[in-house]
């Protein structure tokens, strides 16, 4: 697959937006925090932030027994540019 088809995959769908935009909160996050807050399983979760590392968009850190995870430069352009977008949506369906 391409960098565009595994994009296009990947955010064309809620689950991974609402992980994208509980990461934009800059707070430093964990795995089970995220789950949480995205309604998503926590295998699930996983999975989508091991492909989120894959395509740049977030970090990883290991303090002890915890992954915390954080959005890149690039994520957090990404992100930018989607609440921009749901904004819009936001905006247009209110009227």
């Amino acid at each position: 697959m391409t960098v565009k088809t595994d994009l296009e995959d990947l955010f064309l769908r809620k689950k991974p937006i609402k992980l994208l935009m509980s990461l934009r909160t800059g707070d430093v996050k964990y795995i089970s925090m995220l789950a949480k807050e995205t309604d998503c399983t926590y295998s699930h979760t996983v999975k989508l932030l091991d492909k989120f590392s894959e395509l740049g968009i977030v970090n990883f850190s290991k303090k002890g027994r915890v992954k915390f995870i954080e959005l890149t430069a690039e994520g957090g352009e990404l992100a930018k540019n989607f609440e921009n977008v749901l904004r819009k949506f936001s905006k247009m369906k209110s009227k």
